[in-house]
């Protein structure tokens, strides 16, 4: 019977695969953001704060889901050089994410790749040109946390100084729909309440735009939208507490 639990360090890899396997289609469709989404949406909080972090057992002792976070995203900056140094700079990290070669201006989001029609030797060439999502930015907020949580769009700073405690939740396909959301995300909040830290005003979420879908859900459980996320395409959500 399935069950919910403090994540264990053996999770990590369920872990890794569950944020790989629910990514929105912007994402999903460059094999270099698959690779690297753990590394700035997931595996930050499993080692850091992994007090705060639970997951979906099968009943098996697979994780096939996970809610996690920070009860303070500024305890999460102040801690963030740890995770560079054992996670991003491991032989692994540095395998799925290549170090950045500089780090004083963000890159554009997206990038566009392949070949595009025009004049000269192209004429009349259709063009091959698409739009993804750039790589050697994902790579720099990895190692950069102010631009991963902290900064952004004109709102972003009000949103973190007022709500400090940050949730991902991610459910494999088979185990959406059946109440554990619901119960992951009250288990996260009891966490939350407990941890002595300052979560400000309450909690924060970010919907990416093209996964609207499920902000009922999250409106459902206690969240509201909260201005600006717009400003970036996405939906920011917050819960008072």
């Amino acid at each position: 019977m399935a069950f919910i639990r403090p994540f264990k360090p053996e999770d990590t890899e369920n872990a890794k695969h569950i944020c790989r396997a629910t990514l929105p289609p912007s994402l999903a469709s460059s094999p270099a953001a698959v690779r690297m989404a753990p590394y700035l949406w997931t595996l930050q909080f499993t080692h850091l704060f992994p007090q705060n972090c639970f997951v979906l057992d099968d009943g098996a002792g697979n994780a096939v889901g996970y809610v996690i976070g920070t009860p303070d995203v500024f305890a999460l900056a102040d801690a963030y050089p740890r995770y560079v140094a054992e996670v991003l700079q491991s032989e692994q990290g540095r395998e799925d994410v290549p170090p950045p070669k500089k780090l004083d201006t963000l890159e554009s989001w997206n990038v566009l790749v392949g070949s595009g029609g025009g004049g000269g030797d192209d004429e009349g060439k259709v063009s091959t040109a698409t739009v993804t999502v750039n790589p050697a930015c994902l790579a720099q907020m990895a190692y950069k946390v102010q631009w991963l949580v902290l900064e952004g769009v004109e709102g972003k700073r009000e949103l973190v100084r007022e709500y400090r405690a940050m949730l991902h939740i991610d459910l494999l396909e088979g185990w959406q729909g059946k109440g554990w959301g619901r119960k992951m995300i009250e288990r996260f909040v009891e966490g939350v309440r407990a941890s002595e830290m300052d979560f400000g005003k309450g909690i924060q979420l970010g919907v990416a735009g093209e996964n609207s879908k499920v902000v009922p859900f999250y409106e459902k459980v206690g969240f509201r939208v909260y201005s600006g996320g717009e400003r970036e395409g996405n939906v920011w959500m917050v819960r008072d507490l």
